[in-house]
């Protein structure tokens, strides 16, 4: 029982994107959420091809039996479109920082990984990516929701961009402190950094619920 449920752990990077996706088919997305609708389809593109790798690594050749360099590519998708979500949102507060913060993203990764990390590399995950795009997408979080207690209105809970806004703050604030340490625990711990691991997919099952429950709210 334990094993199956692992597996059905291990492959939820896949299947919990489907849970949103599954809402599209009968609920049409007005066009301030396609970015976030663009998001839940390269992302499965993606995390299939993670999955895929994962499982045929052993008859894959050496070369491309790796497939860290896509949660790299996971993690960059994930911060533009996300960023380029609350830049687009009505709220005329912090504008000129949240505008900043992409190109400052876009120099960080220029310089890390001309100087110090290997896009490709095939041992480790760029935890030094995931920990800052986690921080920087848990700020906009942060803005949004002091954007709404200034302005002295009730949020309602059916809004889509609630929704949606608190499922990413749930998956970036929990998976913070995963990202950073995740390489050290791997080389010192390695079955904490697994088990912590299974983690991270659980938020991101709760992530994608989330998103549906945004989904299903805006096609109302």
């Amino acid at each position: 029982m334990l094993k199956i449920f692992q597996y059905i752990i291990d492959w939820s990077e896949v299947w919990a994107l489907l849970i949103p996706l599954s809402v599209l088919f009968f609920k049409k997305q007005p066009v301030r959420l396609k970015l976030v609708v663009f998001y839940v389809w390269i992302a499965l593109m993606i995390n299939l091809s993670i999955d895929l790798i994962w499982k045929f690594r052993n008859i894959l050749p050496v070369a491309y039996n790796s497939n860290n360099f896509l949660y790299n590519v996971h993690s960059i998708v994930r911060f533009y479109l996300f960023s380029a979500f609350f830049i687009r949102l009505d709220q005329p507060f912090l504008v000129s920082l949240k505008r900043a913060i992409p190109i400052f993203f876009t120099v960080f990764l220029v310089i890390n990984f001309t100087f110090f990390e290997n896009f490709f590399d095939y041992w480790e995950l760029s935890s030094r990516l995931l920990s800052t795009e986690a921080i920087l997408l848990l700020f906009y979080v942060i803005q949004y929701y002091l954007f709404k207690i200034n302005e002295n209105v009730a949020t309602r809970i059916t809004n889509s961009d609630f929704w949606i806004i608190t499922g990413l703050g749930i998956f970036v604030a929990l998976n913070f402190f995963i990202f950073l340490l995740y390489n050290e625990l791997t080389i010192h711990f390695k079955k904490i950094a697994i088990s912590l691991w299974s983690l991270h997919n659980i938020s991101y099952i709760i992530f994608n619920l989330f998103i549906a429950k945004g989904f299903y709210e805006s096609g109302k």
